[in-house]
């Protein structure tokens, strides 16, 4: 939730810097909309980079967690399994 929050923070940011560079350029507008948009290009791009490496470590501590529920889950089999065995002699 934290993330989304502040992927959010970032794109409202992206899109309020935009239009306050297109109210004050002192440029053409197709030469300010060139510029703007080579900015954007870039910032997408690392934008796209970072979520990768953030669905990368989501992906990666789910399949932790679940090796580890896998673990959990098979000491408790052999607990039962021991008890069963205990309680039938």
């Amino acid at each position: 939730m934290k993330s989304g929050k502040i992927l959010l923070g970032i794109l409202a940011g992206v899109a309020a810097g935009a239009a306050i560079g297109v109210l004050f350029a002192p440029d053409k507008g197709t030469k300010t909309r060139k510029s703007i948009s080579k900015k954007s290009d870039g910032f997408i791009e690392e934008l796209k980079d970072k979520f990768d490496g953030f669905l990368k470590t989501v992906s990666d501590k789910y399949d932790s967690t679940a090796e580890s529920a896998d673990e959990l889950m098979d000491k408790g089999k052999t607990k039962i399994n021991d008890f069963k065995k205990r309680s039938a002699i």
